[in-house]
């Protein structure tokens, strides 16, 4: 598949060749939304808790006899009936939300969602991205310009964009933190949800290398 090539000024420079098995895989929507799901519930703490009668304190006297009073029968004060008692059928910390997920499903599920975004046009590569200074004006000329080259409302609300940077670029991270509807992240660390929660996905051209890297360990 082919893809056209940006430099930082916003002009096209030429086109690459994505690769087939990575960029031109059919839409599973089945295994991206099993392996999106998964990974939402891991990242669930799962600590609201909530004490049953047996956990709040008090309560361990009967508040008056059986019978004889003209009053409802009651055995504590802390029963789920009365205020201060216990929560019935709240959520409790045992309960655990994790899902397995093996790594071969997130490999697949991520090569397929870049797969989606390059057959809708919206893959950007960029051609030594580098900022020489840490100013949001710099990101923010290169995405109007990648706006007026026909890379539609890119850095805009209608066109959210992901940065999948090659390694840890401080000034890159400075530079692009400051625009509401950019953000960043290191290649290494990319997922299936990420590149689905942005319109376009913003490649430096050495992060290619990545995905072919990560593309033939799989094999």
């Amino acid at each position: 598949m082919e893809t056209p090539v940006y430099n930082m000024k916003g002009e096209k420079t030429g086109t690459i060749n994505l690769p087939d098995g990575i960029f031109g895989l059919p839409w599973n929507a089945a295994l991206v939304k099993q392996v999106v799901e998964a990974g939402r519930a891991n990242r669930r703490m799962g600590t609201a808790h909530t004490k049953d009668r047996g956990e709040v304190s008090g309560g361990g006297k009967k508040p008056w006899k059986q019978k004889g009073t003209g009053r409802a029968r009651h055995g504590s004060i802390r029963s789920p009936l009365w205020v201060g008692g216990g929560v019935t059928h709240g959520p409790r910390h045992e309960r655990v939300f994790e899902e397995k997920v093996n790594k071969r499903m997130r490999r697949k599920a991520l090569f397929v969602s870049l797969s989606g975004k390059a057959s809708s046009g919206e893959i950007v590569v960029i051609e030594d991205f580098a900022f020489p200074e840490a100013r949001t004006k710099q990101a923010s000329l290169l995405f109007r310009a990648l706006s007026a080259g026909g890379v539609e409302h890119i850095g805009a609300k209608k066109g959210t964009a992901l940065v999948a940077l090659c390694a840890h670029d401080t000034a890159a991270i400075r530079t692009l933190r400051n625009l509401p509807h950019v953000e960043s992240c290191e290649v290494r660390n990319i997922t299936a949800e990420d590149v689905l929660g942005a319109k376009y996905l913003v490649l430096p051209k050495p992060s290619l290398s990545f995905f072919e890297s990560l593309q033939a360990s799989s094999k």
